[in-house]
């Protein structure tokens, strides 16, 4: 099986974080060792400081799950260096059945694409222009299965025109000058002549060499060649000699990386008419090819969704992969797929109570650094309980947990929503750290929830959080934005909000002023904000 991603919701809670890394965990402890926790956005304070605590890294981030390059099971054809002989590349097309070739540096990167079509006409313009120029001898002598008879100058390559050597008419040779690489069989006579007037080179054809004219000629500065091939074969495999570097494309040519993503791929492929397609790896040495048949069925990435079940709040791109399981405690949204898939939704204050109930059912302990991070999840979706979401199995969970971590409720509880740790951060900032976004019968709502144990000090930055709603308000369309200013001692939230009075008034029958209002005992936005809201829009 591929590997499964394991998200939370967008602007990530400490819940969300740690529901995805505790689950992917616990499949990995019972055998599914392809799961992988991930997040989408960077993590809050809060989140940070419960991870370094212990002792665990950062998930994987994740923009989108888009369908990549990286999905597709792409070809992997074999590659062929330039040096290469356009002989060896024929031969490879044809035990591999296939009419391109990636060439590749030595150090595996794209030199250039070879094709059938390449080859083909690189061989009918020996026909009207039977000529080489620097051929590498060692590429000659490999694929004529040639062997040097005599080389006075130890050259390595040889240039000049292709002749066979015909009978001779006559007083009158069948072929004149010393650029020419000539072909003959038994013909003591040619070879005199093209030993005598120094011809680039002479390739005996299935015929031995004859030793007495050879040292009769020892100052002679031709190559002599044996083959046993016949003279029409030969001269056939000199132009299949050269390197595929001097016939192969190495310019323009449409390439892709894995990271890419197959929208943008079948826009390229669209507007070019290529058979195949170089991938290459974030190293940028070629891993395959790609055709236009692999696009038509691509491996979508398998998806698990933890902490909601809101197309609003997931990950982009969830149309385009293969959603497999949703582990949730909130209200049942939108998100739809095309075939059954496993839901666990339970009305709990934490999705990491859901997860530490699978654990135990599965059998499976928690190490004492994931129960540490399992119980502060708990203590912070509940608000250390006081949340109305919270319920009698968050409560038993998290006592069960902090035992094995070894751990105190109240000292995880004073890590969570001690805020005065973090004086200089931006409104901004903090309203970004657990801001969640709804569609309600038309209306788009966000909502920030700032947990603290002592809220007069961002009560006295009330001005700066308004101003920030408003301008988040405006920048994002939003019909209303609301900042929830939780207070643990006093269990109670202050609404700093941009937008309708008479929505705030109805929905919660308090007076608004300026902007403001308090309401005790609300803890949760889930259960007492958003329901509250949807029954007067809804």
């Amino acid at each position: 099986m591929s590997k499964v991603y394991v998200v939370g919701h967008r602007n990530p809670d400490t819940d969300a974080v740690v529901s995805a890394m505790s689950y992917a965990a616990l499949r990995n402890a019972t055998g599914d060792r392809n799961y992988i926790a991930c997040r989408l956005d960077h993590l809050s304070d809060e989140t940070k400081r419960i991870l370094g605590k212990f002792g665990f890294s950062q998930p994987m981030r994740i923009k989108d799950v888009r369908t990549q390059v990286s999905d597709i099971d792409y070809d992997r054809p074999p590659m062929l260096e330039p040096a290469a002989t356009l002989d060896r590349a024929w031969k490879v097309m044809n035990e591999e059945k296939v009419t391109s070739i990636i060439v590749v540096n030595p150090d595996g990167t794209l030199f250039g694409t070879l094709t059938a079509g390449d080859i083909a006409s690189s061989s009918l313009d020996t026909i009207t222009n039977p000529r080489v120029e620097k051929l590498p001898l060692f590429n000659l002598l490999g694929v004529i299965e040639g062997q040097i008879v005599k080389d006075a100058n130890s050259r390595d390559e040889i240039s000049g025109e292709i002749v066979i050597a015909l009978p001779v008419s006559g007083n009158t040779p069948s072929f004149t000058g010393s650029d020419k690489i000539v072909l003959c069989g038994d013909q003591k006579d040619m070879l005199a002549y093209a030993l005598g007037n120094n011809t680039e080179a002479v390739i005996l054809c299935g015929t031995t060499p004859d030793r007495e004219l050879l040292d009769r000629f020892r100052e002679s500065t031709t190559t002599v060649i044996y083959t046993p091939l016949d003279a029409m074969k030969a001269s056939r495999l000199i132009s299949q000699s050269m390197p595929i570097s001097r016939v192969c494309t190495t310019e323009n040519i449409v390439c892709f990386h894995t990271s890419d993503y197959l929208d943008d791929v079948r826009e390229t492929i669209i507007k070019s008419r290529f058979r195949c397609y170089p991938v290459l790896g974030e190293d940028n040495k070629v891993l395959g090819t790609l055709s236009r048949y692999h696009l038509l069925r691509p491996r979508r990435k398998n998806i698990v969704l933890v902490d909601h079940n809101e197309s609003a709040q997931s990950v982009p791109g969830l149309d385009q992969a293969e959603l497999i399981e949703i582990i949730d405690h909130h209200r049942l949204a939108d998100i739809q797929t095309t075939q059954p898939i496993n839901v666990r939704n339970e009305p709990v204050g934490s999705t990491t109570t859901i997860v530490a109930e699978m654990y135990q059912e599965n059998g499976v302990t928690p190490s004492p650094a994931m129960a540490g991070l399992m119980v502060s999840a708990i203590l912070s979706d509940t608000v250390m309980f006081k949340s109305p979401t919270c319920t009698e199995r968050d409560r038993i969970f998290a006592e069960r947990l902090s035992k094995i971590a070894g751990v105190s409720i109240e000292e995880i509880g004073r890590e969570l929503f001690d805020i005065s740790r973090n004086p200089d951060s931006s409104a901004e900032h903090l309203i970004n750290t657990d801001f969640k976004e709804f569609h309600i019968a038309g209306q788009t709502l966000g909502v920030s929830q700032i947990i603290c144990v002592d809220s007069n000090s961002m009560l006295e930055r009330k001005s700066e959080f308004l101003d920030t709603l408003a301008m988040l308000k405006k920048k994002n369309g939003y019909d209303m934005i609301i900042l929830m200013l939780t207070d643990v001692l006093i269990e109670g939230s202050y609404l700093f909000y941009e937008g309708s009075d008479d929505t705030i008034r109805y929905a919660f029958s308090a007076e608004p002023q300026n902007n403001e209002i308090f309401l005790p005992g609300v803890m949760s936005r889930k259960k007492q904000i958003i329901p509250m809201l949807t029954a007067i829009w809804g």
